[in-house]
């Protein structure tokens, strides 16, 4: 969160109100639509909140500083409990691996990957390499041309006539799910990964699929 909290060991009562307030007024917060569970907690806290509200006026005591620290665990709670939600929802949906209607060669899109990586544009490169492999599975006839194909379903369809490798194919496209539609970011160890990998499949003999989107006698 852009505020963070901040761990006193002796918060008193304005201090644990501002950061239920703060808390509860981020934006992600809002824009998350809570379940049931996560608007129970969030209730919890306001209620919390205007408690020491109304003891705002009274001398610091040992029952203040209680409600304190609880307000503080509450809100920590808060945090762990809907930051997983937070981040799966600012995850874009999954869309084509190829961007534009053009066809390009397994060739190109290897070119491309390495002159990525050479500018160490780390995404972008991992991104050309799963482009290559699907590519080549298309020119070897070991998958059929499936336009709007997505990263996982060029996976488990090379995983099916792949199965030595995959897991591996199916690293890449998570790679490239969370580099593009999510917040991770490629390194060159992914890369260089990648394309050995690209390099293995090419060598690797396909086995017969009962996938329809392959065709019956893959070479």
């Amino acid at each position: 969160m852009s505020g963070g909290i901040r761990f006193l060991l002796t918060p008193d009562t304005d201090e644990a109100r501002r950061l239920l307030e703060e808390e509860l007024t981020e934006p992600p917060y809002v824009e998350a639509q809570p379940g049931i569970v996560e608007r129970i907690i969030s209730e919890i806290l306001r209620g919390i909140a205007r408690l020491l509200d109304g003891m705002g006026g009274l001398a610091p005591g040992p029952g203040t500083l209680v409600l304190a620290l609880g307000a503080v665990l509450a809100v920590i709670v808060a945090v762990v409990l809907i930051k997983p939600r937070l981040n799966a929802r600012g995850r874009k949906q999954e869309s084509a691996v190829f961007d534009d209607d053009a066809t390009h060669s397994a060739d190109h899109h290897r070119g491309r990957a390495a002159a990525l990586a050479t500018a160490r544009d780390w995404n972008g490169a991992v991104a050309e390499v799963l482009r290559a492999v699907i590519r080549s599975a298309e020119e070897r006839l070991v998958v059929a041309d499936q336009p709007g194909r997505t990263a996982t379903e060029a996976a488990a369809q090379l995983g099916a006539v792949f199965a030595p490798l995959s897991a591996d194919v199916a690293w890449l496209a998570e790679v490239f799910n969370e580099t593009h539609y999510g917040s991770g970011t490629a390194s060159g160890d992914a890369y260089r990964r990648a394309a050995a990998l690209d390099a293995r499949l090419s060598a690797e003999r396909p086995i017969p699929s009962a996938d329809t989107t392959a065709p019956a006698a893959p070479r």
